[in-house]
């Protein structure tokens, strides 16, 4: 981040690397070093995101967020493509390390350098079962259960299928997007809807016409 006349841009395709970035900027002398000129020089550069809640965040750090209807890595891909220049100065991409391999390919092919920078890592929250566990024997039996990430996939739904038993077959499992969508078939489970953009009132609208179709099934 000291060094924006190395880059051609940023790149974030996850809150989370927002978060870093915010963790970077802390200190005293670091905040006052972005502040003074280091955001100026990078707002000379664009700074892409995959979607509205990675934009809010970057906006948060003074920067002005460029492809936030992209929605995900493909059509961002797409979208960098439309605009940056074969073998102009690399985009630095901090990331996750479970990161997908989807945008960086594409902009290889196009000649579009990337520096992927790895700055978090997933890992599975210590109290995940437990908290599953207690919701199902509070709340009861979910009528819908909604994924937003392949993480989320691969870390739940053992505990999520030894909790509904034979009943899971009544669930209406829902995607924030293809990338989960895809793991989720993956993982043998059926996708009831997929949001057409990761945002709540698209999710909310699947998740709604999914319920609609399966009460006209059954009133037929």
């Amino acid at each position: 981040l000291s060094h924006p006349e190395c880059y051609g841009g940023l790149v974030f395709t996850s809150p989370r690397a927002l978060e870093a970035i915010k963790l970077c900027l802390k200190g005293n002398s670091k905040n006052e070093a972005w502040s003074k000129s280091l955001k100026q020089r990078w707002n000379t550069k664009p700074a892409y995101v995959v979607g509205k809640a990675t934009a809010s965040l970057v906006e948060e750090i003074g920067l002005t967020p460029q492809g936030e209807k992209s929605g995900n890595a493909e059509k961002l891909a797409e979208y960098i493509c439309s605009r940056e220049k074969p073998n102009s100065s690399a985009l630095l991409f901090p990331c996750g390390a479970l990161k997908r391999e989807v945008l960086p390919t594409v902009l290889r092919e196009k000649g579009i350098p990337l520096e992927s920078l790895t700055v978090y890592q997933t890992t599975q929250h210590t109290d995940l079962q437990e908290s599953l566990s207690s919701y199902f024997s509070q709340q009861g039996f979910p009528a819908s259960i909604v994924f937003f990430s392949p993480s989320g996939v691969r870390f739940c739904l053992q505990h999520i299928q030894k909790l509904s038993g034979d009943l899971i077959n009544h669930i209406k499992f829902a995607a924030i997007g293809p990338t989960t969508a895809e793991a989720m078939e993956a993982a043998g489970i059926p996708v009831s809807c997929t949001a057409e953009s990761p945002t709540p009132q698209d999710l909310a609208a699947g998740i709604q016409k999914a319920h609609r179709l399966q009460n006209c099934c059954l009133a037929k």
